[in-house]
């Protein structure tokens, strides 16, 4: 099973071709089918947002992870400046997502 994007060739896939590929393959209609996937993203995002990891069996994890304060600079001075703590949604593939990507 190919995922590919019905804008054009080696365009990144969008939230309505994933829906359009999930209407395909479960059936069921492009607007059930782009429900699905809004309602899956805004869970992730939920859960994110509470800090809770998010483990998709067979697909990866998406966890927050906290990137601390540092120092930077500004390419257009040169100037020193310190860039805020934040915080970054990591994700880490499942073995057979990597074995897919590598062959």
């Amino acid at each position: 099973m190919e995922l590919v994007p019905s804008n054009c060739e080696g365009a990144p896939m969008n939230n309505s071709d994933l829906a359009d590929h999930l209407a395909e393959t479960a059936g069921t209609t492009k607007a059930d089918a782009r429900k699905l996937v809004d309602g899956l993203f805004t869970a992730i995002a939920d859960a994110a947002a509470k800090g809770e990891e998010i483990a998709l069996n067979g697909f990866g994890k998406f966890k927050v992870k906290d990137s601390p304060a540092r120092e930077g600079r500004n390419p257009a001075t040169g100037q020193t400046i310190t860039i805020a703590a934040s915080k970054k949604l990591t994700f880490t593939p499942a073995k057979a997502i990597k074995d897919l990507l590598n062959g």
